[in-house]
C-alpha cells in the first residue's frame, strides 16, 4: 500500500515537502528513512497529527546536519542517545536511529543498541504504533507493516506486539486505555487479559512515571473516559484506592471545561478535582509518590485547606471583606476547583464573586499617597487592608472617599 496521497492530504505543504526533501537526503546517503509512529496511525485514519518521528538507518547527526543544512533549520542532536530534532520555521520533527531494546529486569527502562526498521517498531507499544512509512526514494510513500498494525485499525482494536509488553514496561497499561478511549477502540482480549495480570507491575515503575502517564490523559480532549476505565480495570486504584473514576468527576470535568473554554482546563485542575476527595493524609502521600511540579503541589495543599474554611464560608453573616480575607492568598486554580466541586450553592457562589471581582478590588491610594499624609510606614499596610475591606464592603466607592476615611481615622 502506497500512501504519498494521504501524506499529502494529510499534512500541510510544508511538512510534505519537508518529507519529501528528507527523503532524498537519505537516498543520497544511502540510508533508510522511516515516518514512524503516531502520525501513521492518524494518517491512515484520516486524523490530523503533525508530530513528525523519523527513524534513519544510518546515522542521525550525520544525516540530520545535512538535512538542516538543507532547510537552515536549527538542529539539536544527542549523539549519545542517537536522536535529534529539527526546528524550521513554525515546524519540528524528531529523528532517531533505528534501535532494539532489552529489559534487564520489570519496569527498568530499557537498554537500546543500533537495529533496523524491523527492530524499532517490533519494540514499539501497540501494533496500531508499529507502521512506518519509506520516505527514501524510490519506495516513498510505501507502508511497513511487519505487526497487522493495519488491520487492527480497521478492526478498532488495541494490541500488544508480545506478551511480556505490559512486564516489560507497565505504563503501556495506561497507554492501551488512553488509545482506546481517545480511539473509541477497544482493547482486543488477549492484550485485555494481560493488561489485567500485568496491573501488579505498576509497583515496579516509579512514581515519575505513571505521573508522567496520567498528564498525558488529563491532556485528552475527554479525559474523564479513560479514568472511568481506569478505574473500572483497577488501574486507577493503583495510583491510590481512593480516587474514583465515577459520574461525580465525569460532571465536574464537564463543568471544569465549560468554566475555561474556549481553552481547556489546566492539567493542576484536573489534578485537584480528581484528588480533591481524599483526606488530607491521603493527599500528602499522592503527592508524595507521583512528586508533582511545586505549583500543582501548591495548589493541591490550598485544596485541603480551603475545605478547613468550608464551614466559615457558608456563614451567611460573612462580609465580602470577609470572604476576601478568608480566600485571598490561595491559588486562583485551587479555588476553582473547590468552587466545582462544592455541592452547597452558598459556597459556589462566594468563589465566584471573589474570583469575578472581590479579588480584583484595589484601593485608589497607594502607600505613597498614605506617606505623603503623613501615615507612617509602619501603619501604611494597616490602613491600605482597612481601605480595601471598605471598599470591597460598599462603605467607600471613590479616591475622595478614601481620603476622607483616612482623615477621620486620624482625628
Amino acid at each position: 500500500m502506497n500512501l504519498a496521497d494521504k501524506i499529502k492530504e494529510g499534512l500541510p505543504a510544508e511538512l510534505v515537502n519537508f518529507l519529501v526533501t528528507a527523503g532524498g537526503v537519505a537516498e543520497t546517503c544511502g540510508d533508510g528513512l522511516y515516518l514512524v509512529g503516531g502520525v501513521v496511525r492518524d494518517l491512515l485514519l484520516g486524523r490530523q497529527n503533525l508530530d513528525l518521528d523519523l527513524v534513519v538507518e544510518g546515522d542521525t547527526k550525520s544525516f540530520a546536519g545535512g538535512l538542516a543544512g538543507l532547510l537552515s533549520a536549527k538542529l539539536v542532536a544527542h549523539p549519545r542517545f542517537g536522536t535529534a530534532r529539527l526546528r524550521w520555521d513554525d515546524w519540528s520533527a524528531d529523528i532517531a536511529t533505528a534501535r532494539s531494546e532489552t529489559y534487564a529486569r520489570p519496569g527498568a527502562l530499557p537498554a537500546v543498541k543500533p537495529g533496523n526498521i524491523q527492530t524499532d517498531l517490533f519494540r514499539r507499544d501497540f501494533t496500531i504504533n508499529a507502521m512506518a512509512i519509506e520516505l527514501s526514494a524510490p519506495r516513498y510513500g510505501e507502508l511497513i507493516d511487519r505487526f497487522g498494525g493495519l488491520a487492527d485499525l480497521e478492526r478498532k482494536s488495541i494490541r500488544i506486539l508480545h506478551e511480556r509488553s505490559f512486564i516489560d514496561d507497565a505504563t503501556r497499561i495506561w497507554r492501551a486505555i488512553r488509545y482506546e478511549q481517545r480511539l473509541d477502540f477497544k482493547i482486543e482480549p488477549r492484550t485485555l487479559e494481560l493488561l489485567k495480570q500485568g496491573i501488579l507491575m505498576l509497583d515496579t515503575v516509579s512514581g515519575d512515571r505513571v505521573r508522567h502517564e496520567l498528564e498525558l490523559v488529563l491532556k485528552e480532549p475527554l479525559p474523564e473516559k479513560a479514568l472511568r476505565r481506569a478505574a473500572e480495570l483497577g488501574v486507577l486504584a493503583k495510583i491510590h484506592p481512593s480516587l474514583k473514576g465515577d459520574n461525580w468527576l465525569t460532571e465536574r470535568f464537564v463543568r471544569a471545561r465549560q468554566l475555561t473554554a474556549p481553552e481547556p482546563p489546566a492539567l493542576a485542575l484536573y489534578v485537584a478535582l480528581l484528588t480533591c476527595r481524599l483526606t488530607a493524609d491521603e493527599a500528602e502521600r499522592l503527592l508524595g509518590y507521583l512528586r508533582f511540579p511545586n505549583t500543582v503541589t501548591r495548589i493541591l495543599e490550598d485544596v485541603a485547606n480551603i475545605k478547613v474554611e468550608l464551614d466559615i464560608l457558608t456563614d451567611r453573616s460573612l462580609t465580602p471583606s470577609g470572604i476576601y480575607t478568608l480566600l485571598d492568598g490561595y491559588h486562583p486554580t485551587a479555588l476553582q476547583a473547590i468552587m466545582l466541586a462544592m455541592e452547597v450553592p452558598l459556597a459556589r457562589e462566594r468563589i465566584e464573586e471573589y474570583l469575578d471581582k472581590l479579588r480584583h478590588i484595589r484601593t485608589a491610594l497607594t502607600g505613597a499617597d498614605l506617606a505623603r499624609m503623613g501615615i507612617t510606614g509602619g501603619h501604611i499596610k494597616e490602613v491600605l487592608n482597612s481601605l480595601r475591606n471598605a471598599r470591597l464592603d460598599g462603605k467607600i466607592k471613590s479616591r475622595e472617599d478614601e481620603v476622607r476615611w483616612v482623615e477621620e481615622k486620624r482625628e
